[in-house]
């Protein structure tokens, strides 16, 4: 059976090489300030990065101060082997948006009616609709955007009101579009990344490469991505035995 010790400095390895590819070579620089370079623009190493830095000390008491081939200065305890392992398979295996959160989308043409949208919430229980006119996106309609326009129209008829009439009352720049490569880290940070500059977005948007106009993939709504919210904040102090 393996030691914890070789199990960790097995799995940091594993981390260190990751992040020596995504840099295209770190190996001048060091493991620390690799993964400081790398929080810039990698949520995944962003969301460890305390973890990490940890771990390269205990590595270092690991590897540097060992007394022998055999014996090693420093045993991890088994919560610390389980949570480099954890954060090496999410670094070299990051959870994608597709296929985390590929479905079939429900949209509309802006030519339909509000009653066949209403229809659709009240039978599929979906609340945002991607709005297109031809193959054309025009914007994203949330049950704000309806809630507006009746409280505006309470004598209209629903039945012969399209969607582009509502669409003056939905919030404009509610959503974003995401490749099916983005990692699903990175997508909550896009929404938390709205709320630090004082706005909302209601959903994202997932297609190929990214782009308004490519074929829907998936959507994601905040409340996907509620169950995600505290992974990477489990923190465990690092300790050896």
């Amino acid at each position: 059976m393996a030691k914890n010790s070789d199990r960790f400095i097995t799995a940091f390895n594993r981390i260190d090489k990751a992040i020596d590819m995504e840099l295209e070579n770190s190996r001048g620089i060091g493991f620390s300030k690799a993964v400081r370079i790398l929080t810039k623009y990698n949520a995944v190493v962003r969301r460890y990065k305390d973890d990490l830095l940890e771990f390269a000390e205990l590595r270092n008491a690991i590897v540097h101060n060992r007394l022998d081939t055999v014996q090693v200065i420093a045993e991890p305890h088994d919560s610390i082997v389980e949570q480099i392992e954890k954060i090496e398979d999410e670094i070299t295996k990051p959870k994608l948006v597709i296929p985390q959160f590929e479905k079939k989308v429900h949209s509309f043409q802006l030519t339909d009616s509000l009653s066949d949208l209403l229809n659709a919430i009240d039978k599929q229980g979906y609340s945002k609709f991607p709005i297109y006119l031809g193959k054309e996106f025009k914007g994203l309609v949330t049950e704000s955007g309806i809630t507006k326009w009746l409280a505006k129209n309470k004598d209209a008829s629903i039945i012969t009101t399209s969607i582009e009439e509502i669409m003056p009352y939905q919030k404009e720049d509610n959503y974003q579009f995401v490749s099916r490569d983005t990692t699903v880290y990175h997508a909550i940070e896009a929404f938390k990344d709205r709320i630090g500059n004082g706005s909302r977005m209601d959903a994202l948007l997932i297609t190929n490469g990214g782009q308004l106009n490519e074929e829907l993939l998936g959507i994601i709504t905040v409340f996907d991505v509620m169950g995600y919210h505290e992974l990477g904040h489990d923190k465990t102090k690092v300790k050896s035995t």
